[in-house]
């Protein structure tokens, strides 16, 4: 089974503890807007999963369009960089 599908494997779970603890509150408050509103947002989401399973299984990496991992590095920049900047919001640090 591959991470994929142990992953929508995971959510059907979830989802199905969900629907069951929805259909507790339910049973405790009644149909009050807001057990309703939970109620269509576990539906939204039964629908999404359900979408999921019907794509193919992406091979490796993050998937098509996924953006390149920029690592930045923690030592200062040089201040150089900085020499004719002005500091946004505060003004210029020149006597305009």
């Amino acid at each position: 089974m591959s991470s994929t599908t142990t992953e929508l494997a995971d959510l059907q779970r979830a989802l199905g503890q969900l629907r069951t603890s929805v259909g507790a509150l339910r049973s405790r408050y009644g149909d009050v807007n807001a057990v309703r509103r939970i109620s269509n947002d576990v539906e939204r989401l039964g629908i999404d999963i359900a979408e999921l399973t019907s794509l193919p299984v992406p091979r490796g990496g993050a998937g098509p369009g996924a953006a390149e991992t920029v690592i930045v590095p923690d030592t200062p920049y040089d201040s150089s960089l900085w020499r004719d900047a002005d500091d946004e919001g505060v003004g210029g640090q020149r006597g305009y």
